[in-house]
């Protein structure tokens, strides 16, 4: 912001029209950053429109959605007719013979017309650049230097989304006040060192926290 206002009056009340869009223009995408999903990339129309965005808004970041396949996807995957991870760039149908032919010229549809041409059906993907390249949060796990699994043998089940600059201690208080209150110390799972509150974390932190009684 201060590149941008650099050559503006020392008083705001002396700024003109102009600077005060620009002010407020910049403003906007430091505070509200913006991304476009553009759902509906099944219809014919699509190429054209992502196009026509893209040239629109050159500064944003467009992603190409198509929710209905997403929604698709899960449903087949739900009741066991296919192997679907959201995110994922493919899917195994389990047994074919269980499809019917609505169902499997659906899922050829959206493996070659989708899958194939964007690598994702674009839901989960939104959600992933907003959430990390646009916030910048940071997903960190809790988990033991020896203990990774939980009781159903689950590695690494829970993950928290903290802002950006984000501590050990600002982790330890995310997952519960008396964990915060009572910090000692905190564990960097993966080099088993140990850090202090102050320490900031990285996206991808395992972090096993110690605290007093």
């Amino acid at each position: 912001m201060e590149a941008v206002i650099k050559d503006y009056p020392k008083q705001m009340l002396e700024w003109n029209v102009d600077q005060k869009k620009t002010f407020v223009k910049n403003l906007r995408k430091i505070s509200k950053p913006i991304v476009i999903a553009a759902n509906k990339v099944d219809l014919p129309t699509a190429e054209n429109n992502i196009k026509r965005i893209k040239e629109k808004y050159p500064d944003l970041l467009i992603v190409p959605v198509s929710a209905e396949s997403e929604l698709a996807l899960k449903e087949a995957d739900k009741v066991g007719l296919i192997d679907y991870l959201p995110g994922a760039n493919t899917f195994e149908i389990k047994e074919e013979s269980k499809l019917s032919e609505k169902q499997a010229k659906a899922l050829k549809f959206i493996k070659i017309k989708i899958l194939e041409k964007y690598g994702f059906t674009g839901v989960q993907e939104i959600m992933d650049k907003s959430v990390f390249n646009l916030l910048n949060y940071l997903a960190i796990f809790p988990g033991g230097v020896n203990k990774l699994a939980d009781k159903d043998g689950n590695v690494l089940p829970d993950c928290f989304l903290l802002p950006p600059e984000s501590t050990a201690l600002d982790f330890a208080f995310h997952i519960h006040s008396d964990l915060g209150n009572k910090f000692i110390k905190a564990i960097l799972v993966k080099t088993k060192m140990m850090v202090g509150k102050e320490h900031k974390l990285k996206n991808r932190d395992v972090i096993e926290i110690v605290s007093g009684r």
